[in-house]
């Protein structure tokens, strides 16, 4: 019988809208890899205690699927056979300091795995998330991220932070103030997308299990634009009247009834979503060019691509081209 402890050897750490969920499925199919079955736990954004009462629209709904228990998160790698990785992909663990600590502190042998993308881009995927789910009361995604200081201050959960999610550079330096480099892989999203095979050999081979057994990166979990107007307008009501309420039932409750509501409300939309104007990527990149340079001062290569008031599309769009 194996008396090994029920924990992570290795992390999917950050960030959120950059591929995380496409490289845990991917990973999952690695016949050496044991991917936790509940693929963000968030288990070390607590403390062994309940997560914080976020306030956020969905917020007391979702924070309900946290995993904070000790003995619930060990569960999770119970099953996973002997010699086996055994992995979790929660990507909000890079952007809290107080995650990075834990982790640093409790986690002191296992390997973190961090894809980076655009920030501008990131940020307006991640709006798009909560827009075309029903949640996001906010029609322009500029005038979502000048309110972010004012939701945080608010209580809103993580997932709100738009911009501040995106600081890479400051999120790295503290994590390597506490964890070798050696422990820690970056990735950019863009090799998801563009080199699939070769990406997975290199987190493969980081990881320590054998190259060449999964070749593909299932896509992502983007969404089709919702096109805003009086009918998005009250079924995105709809839903997140129905959410602040769900959060006194389960949670399978509230995602059984608010599927007719999410399925009417991303009905008819084009697939394809708009692209941020160039005036629309230049504002947001205001409060992103100074941990860039940050960012490459801490990993020693250009992000320069990142300056551009261009975008590059979603995974999607691009893994199409």
């Amino acid at each position: 019988m194996s008396t090994r402890e029920s924990r992570p050897d290795a992390l999917v750490v950050g960030a959120p809208k950059a591929g995380t969920s496409a490289l845990h499925a991917a990973l999952a199919r690695h016949p050496q890899v044991h991917a936790s079955p509940v693929k963000e736990p968030k288990y070390y954004m607590c403390t062994d205690a309940p997560p914080p009462a976020y306030v956020g629209p969905g917020d007391a709904h979702s924070q309900q699927e946290w995993v904070w228990r000790a003995d619930d998160y060990a569960a999770l790698f119970d099953a996973a056979p002997e010699g086996s990785v055994r992995l979790e992909s929660t990507p909000f663990y890079l952007y809290l300091r107080s995650a990075r600590r834990r982790i640093a502190e409790e986690l002191p042998d296992a390997k973190l795995v961090v894809v980076v993308r655009d920030p501008v881009d990131r940020a307006y995927s991640n709006w798009m998330h909560l827009y075309v789910d029903g949640l996001e009361p906010e029609a322009d995604v500029v005038a979502a991220c000048r309110a972010e200081d004012e939701r945080i201050a608010s209580g809103w959960a993580p997932f709100w932070h738009y911009r501040r999610t995106g600081r890479y550079g400051e999120q790295l330096a503290d994590l390597f103030d506490h964890v070798e480099r050696d422990r820690v892989l970056v990735l950019r999203y863009r090799q998801l997308v563009d080199a699939p095979v070769e990406t997975l050999d290199t987190v493969a081979r980081f990881l320590g299990v054998e190259e060449g057994r999964v070749g593909t990166v299932p896509p992502d979990n983007s969404r089709g634009f919702v096109r805003p107007g009086l009918r998005t307008e009250a079924l995105s009501r709809a839903i997140r009247l129905g959410a602040a309420a769900g959060a006194y039932a389960p949670p399978q409750v509230w995602r059984r009834a608010s599927r007719p509501l999410t399925r009417a409300l991303q009905a008819g939309g084009p697939d394809r979503r708009p692209r941020l104007t160039p005036d629309q990527r230049a504002e947001l990149l205001e409060g992103c060019t100074d941990d860039i340079g940050l960012l490459e001062d801490v990993l020693g290569q250009s992000f320069d691509d990142w300056r551009s008031v261009e975008g590059r599309g979603s995974f999607t769009e691009r893994a199409a081209r």
